[in-house]
């Protein structure tokens, strides 16, 4: 986080929430870690320069494919790979990282996530982990479980204008 806050200072004050809870000794990327923990997700465009949506069953919208960090993932970047060869069935080696970019997330939103009664969880705060990856095979075979849909779509219709600026230039 702190090369992501040196690359943009300017969006510390939106991340104060998960900075405050850096502070605090818990584990953020344990999925129980509550009011706020981390998700990662992949903004992978094609060679169209569209980038992949899913449409997640359970929040019924359209979002990055992405999730919570499984511990044998040893970073949030791999995280998210495998979230993507999970979710939309593209492999993890199909993702290739923008030329001149390194493993630091193009962006990063906090964002409130309802409660899950099913599941036990109260209402709280994901920190997307959001990393941008080049597809060099875009066959998509979808995780029905999690997502009922998947769509090639323009970058202009990414989540925040903060992400449709940051991978817009990739």
């Amino acid at each position: 986080m702190t090369r992501y806050l040196a690359a943009h200072p300017d969006q510390a004050p939106g991340l104060f929430r998960l900075t405050e809870a850096l502070g605090i000794e818990c584990d953020l990327v344990d999925r129980r870690a509550f009011p706020l923990h981390v998700t990662c997700s992949a903004a992978v465009i094609n060679a169209a320069g569209r980038v992949l949506m899913i449409h997640h069953r359970a929040l019924n919208r359209w979002l990055l494919p992405g999730g919570h960090a499984e511990p044998e993932d040893g970073s949030l970047c791999r995280a998210a790979l495998r979230e993507l060869e999970e979710e939309a069935g593209i492999p993890w080696r199909h993702a290739v990282s923008p030329p001149g970019r390194d493993i630091v997330p193009v962006d990063i939103d906090v964002h409130e996530i309802p409660a899950n009664p099913a599941k036990g969880e109260p209402a709280h705060l994901h920190a997307d982990f959001r990393y941008a990856f080049h597809a060099t095979d875009t066959k998509v075979s979808l995780q029905r479980e999690e997502v009922t849909a998947f769509a090639w779509r323009p970058k202009a219709d990414l989540p925040t204008p903060r992400l449709v600026d940051a991978v817009g230039v990739l």
